[in-house]
């Protein structure tokens, strides 16, 4: 007759095949601990180095053990679920570049979430009395450190987690359990060694330290999570990402043979991959619930969606744009009316300086008026 330990081993080795069959990449099994790593966490949120992400402070005690989560957890099924690695050949003129991530053709949480849903309707199948949550970035949940625990790679210095096999170009997921499943081996090597590339790469230097990012200047963080506009000394930084940022994923060694095949669902696709700004620039709040209802972007919501065009549009000198942005003055939303003023001063002309001088006669909002303030520099 088999022990509790051998039918425990044998549920761990099904449900791995079983997620295999679900699409992820690779799974790992780690305990329900406090991380190590969680006085780092707090550290970090000393340093205001979450920016305006202030819910990560006010669950700050909920990191500190996944019980948090799920009450009477006692393992992590961990998982990888790999998007695509390829990105635009060429960016033209007019256009603004998507993160890989958001390139496919569904929100990676729904997607994500589906299928923790028939992995945890499997499990009640073959375990009675278990207890399940599935969990994808939205709980308070360190889940770069579950992962390593669970043997699935290690921090990089860009503080995403590498797999010798798969790079960085994937989801994390979570599957908390209260079964006592065997656990795998921890990881306990980092990789990169001396390599400084991501660090490097930065055009808007997020990463004071290796394994410490600024999220207050990071590409991603400015362009989804921001709700105002970014600082003045990073707009040209943020270069032409429309929407997240790949950089420091695109130049580490360890991303150079990613694999290619991925999930239908999140294979690239060059129509968002990358974004026409002049189409983007006259989408009103109608055309944008049809288009990214059920998508990344719907967290950026149009008006931040629009401003990131904008700041794109200005960085680049697109001077197509100038009839769409001069239209974007008069947006009921001051976040678009104040992107659209930065980005027309970027290319001044004689048109879009009566403009901007009709505008500064009857704006009244302290964002919008900030960026006029710099309309008598250009000329």
């Amino acid at each position: 007759m088999p022990s509790d330990s051998d039918i425990w081993k044998q549920l761990a080795k099904e449900l791995k095949v079983q997620a295999g069959l679900l699409g992820f990449a690779s799974i790992g099994i780690a305990p329900a601990i406090e991380p190590a790593r969680y006085s780092l966490f707090l550290q970090w949120l000393s340093n205001n180095f979450a920016g305006e992400m202030h819910y990560l402070e006010s669950r700050k005690e909920a990191y500190r053990h996944p019980k948090q989560v799920l009450d009477g957890v006692q393992t992590l099924v961990m998982l990888t679920l790999p998007y695509s690695n390829r990105s635009s050949p060429s960016l033209p003129n007019g256009f603004g570049q998507v993160a890989r991530y958001a390139s496919g053709s569904v929100d990676y949480h729904d997607s994500i979430h589906d299928r923790l849903k028939k992995l945890g309707k499997w499990l009640e199948k073959k375990a009675s009395d278990v207890i399940w949550r599935g969990v994808v970035d939205t709980a308070p949940l360190l889940e770069r450190e579950f992962a390593e625990l669970a043997g699935l790679g290690w921090t990089g210095k860009n503080t995403l987690l590498l797999n010798r096999q798969l790079g960085s170009y994937f989801f994390l997921a979570s599957l908390l359990t209260n079964l006592p499943l065997p656990l795998d081996e921890p990881n306990q090597t980092d990789h990169c060694g001396t390599c400084r590339a991501c660090l490097d790469a930065c055009p808007t230097q997020a990463f004071p330290d290796p394994h410490v990012l600024d999220a207050r200047r990071c590409i991603s963080y400015l362009t989804i999570e921001q709700r105002g506009m970014p600082a003045r000394d990073l707009r040209s930084g943020i270069g032409n990402w429309l929407f997240g940022c790949d950089i420091c994923q695109q130049v580490c060694p360890w991303n150079s043979k990613s694999p290619s095949v991925i999930d239908p669902e999140f294979i690239y696709r060059e129509e968002v991959g990358a974004m026409n700004l002049t189409d983007l620039l006259q989408m009103d709040d109608e055309r944008f619930r049809s288009f990214f209802r059920h998508t990344p972007f719907w967290r950026s919501k149009r008006r931040g969606l629009i401003r990131n065009a904008a700041i794109v549009a200005g960085n680049q000198r697109a001077m197509a744009c100038i009839p769409h942005l001069i239209q974007l003055l008069r947006d009921k939303e001051e976040l678009i009316r104040a992107a659209s003023v930065w980005a027309l001063l970027q290319m001044p002309t004689l048109e879009t300086t009566l403009h901007l001088q009709q505008l500064a006669r009857i704006e009244s909002h302290p964002m919008v008026l900030e960026e006029l303030r710099f309309l008598n520099e250009t000329n």
